[in-house]
């Protein structure tokens, strides 16, 4: 039991940090260019926010939707809702980006050394072990499931 919980517990923490993120993102269909800078978009994105604020704001939209997928099928995985189709090749899909997230974090800081803040690293840590979790937490509880 505790092994299934501790899968569950990984999961949701993925999922939480997924949600927190599509939210973050969403705040800069709000609040305009100066949100979009704060988190760091690229720059285009910043001067799309200024031209044509509906399509940065759709832009916004669809990386939040991945964002959320991500959190729905951690939710899955974790057996907070049902389980849906195609699971076991979705967690692997986020753990495997999530991971490779965190790990470009290290190349990108030393090529752009200018642009690395407290932030960027934090940000890359965070998703390097939501690459990691998502991946324990799923096997834990597929394991569990087997016993």
């Amino acid at each position: 039991m505790k092994t299934k919980f501790s899968g569950a517990f990984l999961l949701i923490s993925v999922a939480l940090l997924a949600l927190f993120t599509a939210l973050a993102h969403m705040s800069c269909t709000v609040l305009g260019p100066e949100c979009y800078r704060a988190q760091m978009a690229p720059e285009y994105l910043v001067e799309l926010s200024k031209r044509a604020p509906w399509r940065a704001a759709l832009e916004t939209t669809l990386v939040s939707l991945l964002f959320v997928a991500t959190t729905v099928y951690c939710l899955s995985g974790a057996a907070v809702i049902r389980k849906l189709p195609l699971l076991k090749q979705a967690i692997m899909t986020i753990s495997v980006l999530c991971t490779l997230r965190g790990i470009a974090t290290v190349p990108v800081s030393v090529l752009y050394p200018e642009q690395v803040t407290l932030f960027s690293l934090i940000a890359g840590a965070l998703w390097f072990l939501a690459g990691v979790c998502s991946f324990i937490g799923y096997h834990r509880i597929k394991a569990e499931e087997k016993t």
